[in-house]
């Protein structure tokens, strides 16, 4: 909306400007004096006024309207959402309390995994709509903090061990989109390696770096993984939109990317952080 209103703006200056020429020249052309040029040019203004207010609660009028009625909606049927996943939760946490039988307890874990899944889901739904309808505020956090947070998730799975190296560095930017970002790249990392293989993940200076042992890419693959919806195995769980959206939040907040991978060997990400650097 905010970028809508300054091309508007723009556009509409320029005109103003453009007008106000075309009548100068004009009167020039009948010797007019300046002062008979000044009080045309005032009316130019007013009448240019006047039009561009009516222009502006034409077109800008609904869509604020018909956003503020979205945002309305939207957040009513997120707290509705919120509400049964709150329920799921709390009750399983208390059936565990009070249940020893080995094979129930191992089906509620279940169901609880699933709800902390759905929950993620949840929160990145909130998430993507709000950043739609408004610019997502900046947050200053620790990194190394973040990514311990983040991996000790992954971990619950059981799956790939995780190797970390991990140095001090504070960066500001939209936290949520960054815990996306760096969610899909290590989702990927594990998707295509051996549940044994190690995942390692460092921080050095304003670098953050995630290798993988996996199965690798070719030159051509590289070439094609931020292109929405494309897989490198369609075999692979998955839709081909992860790593176009860590692209895609790269770009935006200004963070350079650099893949490197072989066939066979692996492949490494490293992240420079240095405009987001705190």
């Amino acid at each position: 909306m905010r970028k809508e209103l300054i091309l508007a703006m723009l556009i509409y200056f320029e005109t103003m400007f453009t007008l106000l020429i075309t009548v100068y020249r004009f009167l020039e052309n009948w010797d007019f004096v300046d002062f008979q040029f000044f009080i045309a040019g005032a009316l130019v203004f007013l009448v240019a006024v006047g039009w561009g207010y009516v222009l502006t609660a034409l077109i800008f009028a609904p869509t604020k309207q018909m956003e503020e009625t979205l945002t309305s909606l939207t957040d009513n049927i997120l707290h509705e959402l919120n509400i049964p996943l709150a329920t799921i939760q709390a009750n399983t946490s208390m059936l565990k309390k009070n249940m020893d039988d080995e094979k129930s307890l191992k089906r509620l874990e279940r169901i609880e995994n699933a709800s902390f899944r759905l929950k993620k889901l949840y929160d990145e739904l909130v998430y993507s709509i709000r950043k739609e309808m408004q610019d997502v505020e900046k947050e200053s956090f620790e990194l190394s903090r973040l990514i311990e947070e983040r991996i000790a998730i992954f971990e619950e799975q059981k799956r790939n061990p995780f190797v970390l190296k991990l140095e001090s560095l504070q960066i500001e930017t939209d936290k949520i989109g960054f815990e996306q970002m760096f969610d899909n790249i290590v989702s990927n990392a594990m998707k295509y390696s051996s549940k044994i293989a190690p995942i390692y993940i460092s921080i050095k200076g304003h670098n953050l770096s995630i290798e993988d042992k996996g199965i690798g890419m070719s030159s051509t693959e590289l070439l094609q993984i931020h292109e929405r919806y494309y897989q490198a195995d369609a075999k692979k769980e998955g839709d081909g939109i992860g790593l176009a959206l860590v692209k895609a939040y790269c770009d935006e907040e200004g963070v350079k990317m650099h893949v490197q991978s072989k066939k066979g060997e692996g492949t490494v990400w490293d992240l420079d952080l240095k405009k987001v650097q705190t």
